[in-house]
């Protein structure tokens, strides 16, 4: 029977614990060292097989620019393979995008991962992955579907297994642009590089040290960002007041705090709005996550 749709499927953001700057190609492209955490905000996609080869995205939700990554992944996945059909993209967008959060790129993912079901194209993980990286540094991890170390440009990943953590995110009402950040003066490029030992026995992952999860390290483009947007330093003092520590994920606008592990009272209003926040800004309370929710796939 051959499968036409795929309905509900996750596209989780993610969170950079820290983000350092280790050095630079020499074709320009900044090497990096972070760990990537998913969180429970997520996008919600609806995939559905077209036999006409052609490719077509529906906004649920707010309206999307017209060729976004979405598009473009099932493009190159059906440029590369080969393949003759087509799909209907579906999706109810509700990470904020220019947010350093990933979910354009996570989007991305979900896509890649479901036209290879419904095309039948039986890809692995790896090489679903390495088609990914065409897309954007971010998603190969996305791809990979486990919390990770990554290093290079996104393209090396090390999972990682981390114990389970609540935040609170915000966004101000300012959208980053990543390529205005990794040129500007104010950033930090030779950070000395992390060395990672050790990996558990059952799933072959490293485990996270302790430290990080207390806050170790720094976003080496948070001050280039608040240089650009005051807006940024605004939420980092925001959630400090709060909650004792903030920091930028990636190279967006959004700042996250640690309040607790996920057994403490605040993470039972995971998905919630963040109370009090000043007009334009989104926030909520959210969870880390074990895996991705599509962990299985291919599969």
């Amino acid at each position: 029977m051959t499968l036409r749709a795929l309905h509900d499927l996750p596209a989780p953001a993610k969170l950079n614990l820290f983000l350092h700057i280790v050095g630079r190609r020499a074709d320009g492209y900044h090497l990096l060292q972070s760990p990537f955490v998913l969180i429970d905000w997520a996008d919600t996609l609806h995939v559905e097989r077209r036999d006409d080869g052609r490719l077509s995205r529906h906004d649920l939700g707010p309206t999307l620019p017209a060729d976004d990554l979405c598009l473009r992944a099932a493009r190159l996945l059906q440029a590369e393979s080969g393949c003759r059909l087509g799909a209907d993209i579906h999706i109810h967008k509700q990470v904020p995008w220019g947010a350093g959060l990933g979910g354009g790129s996570s989007d991305a993912a979900t896509v890649l991962l479901a036209l290879n079901r419904l095309w039948g194209l039986r890809w692995p993980r790896e090489r679903l992955a390495a088609l990914g990286l065409k897309l954007g540094a971010d998603v190969p991890f996305f791809v990979g579907g486990r919390n990770a170390f990554v290093e290079g440009i996104g393209e090396q990943l090390r999972p990682m297994d981390f114990p389970l953590q609540a935040y609170a995110v915000v966004k101000p009402p300012v959208a980053l642009p990543t390529k205005e950040i990794f040129a500007h003066p104010l950033l930090k490029r030779d950070t000395v590089p992390v060395i990672v030992e050790g990996s558990s026995e059952d799933a072959g992952c490293t485990r996270a040290p302790a430290a990080w999860l207390a806050g170790f390290g720094t976003n080496d483009l948070q001050r280039a960002a608040e240089d650009r947007a005051p807006e940024v330093a605004q939420a980092a003092s925001f959630l400090e007041s709060r909650f004792g520590n903030s920091r930028m994920s990636g190279s967006g606008s959004a700042v996250f705090a640690r309040v607790g592990s996920s057994t403490s009272p605040v993470a039972t209003e995971a998905g919630a709005s963040l109370p009090d926040l000043p007009a334009g800004w989104v926030g909520r309370w959210c969870r880390s996550l074990e895996a991705h929710p599509l962990v299985a796939w291919p599969g």
